[in-house]
């Protein structure tokens, strides 16, 4: 049986292009999931451009309400800041980390990879 990897997918350049990397250099069946968080218009196109990669599919989470709920307003009433900031994109990454290995349970996924270039 061929190996699944489940990737962090967002559709842009990391993220797509490592898709035929990961088929060409480890073999792997790519599944990819894009955890919606609340960025609209950045969904529109994004199986078709998975797919066209080499995914086998993809799914999308729409983890919106969670995220406001358990992480969102906890944080702004906590007043948590990093270097005097408000903390913003880094506290999606527990929950999207979350639904992740959610997914890769279910299948029953080898690995999981993600594209994230350090921001």
């Amino acid at each position: 049986m061929k190996e699944k990897v489940v990737l962090a997918y967002s559709g842009g350049l990391d993220t797509s292009i490592i898709i035929p990397w990961l088929k060409e250099n480890f073999d792997y069946e790519v599944i990819c999931v894009c955890v919606n968080c609340g960025q609209a218009e950045e969904l529109d196109g994004l199986e078709e451009r998975a797919k066209a990669c080499g995914a086998s599919k993809l799914y999308i989470e729409d983890i919106q309400d969670e995220f406001v709920n358990d992480f969102i307003f906890p944080t702004l009433k906590a007043g948590a800041k990093y270097e005097g900031y408000l903390l913003g994109t880094s506290f999606a990454r527990p929950p999207i980390a979350k639904r992740i290995v959610e997914i890769a349970r279910k299948e029953g996924a080898d690995a999981i990879c993600h594209g994230c270039t350090g921001e």
